[in-house]
């Protein structure tokens, strides 16, 4: 695979990813209550252990589209120019 199909590879998965994590908090603010409802048939959590554990997958979901998306694609976007 050469530099621009991978280049344009990192770009489309950082744009579906950065989508995913965007429902993902759509969901999550909207429909609060009922993922609440939904995750406590098979744990016990309290809300704010609920949202913790949500806020900290999307950090780490966050992070992660960062470092395995985002800088590999300008990095590459960068040694195109050079």
């Amino acid at each position: 695979m050469d530099r621009d199909v991978t280049r344009k590879v990192l770009f489309w998965c950082g744009v579906v990813n950065y989508g995913v994590l965007l429902v993902w908090f759509l969901v999550f603010m909207f429909a609060h209550e009922w993922i609440y409802l939904l995750h406590t048939r098979w744990f016990h959590l309290s809300v704010e252990q609920f949202d913790v554990l949500h806020y900290a997958g999307m950090s780490i979901f966050k992070v992660g589209i960062l470092l395995l998306n985002v800088a590999p694609y300008f990095g590459l976007h960068i040694t195109r120019r050079v």
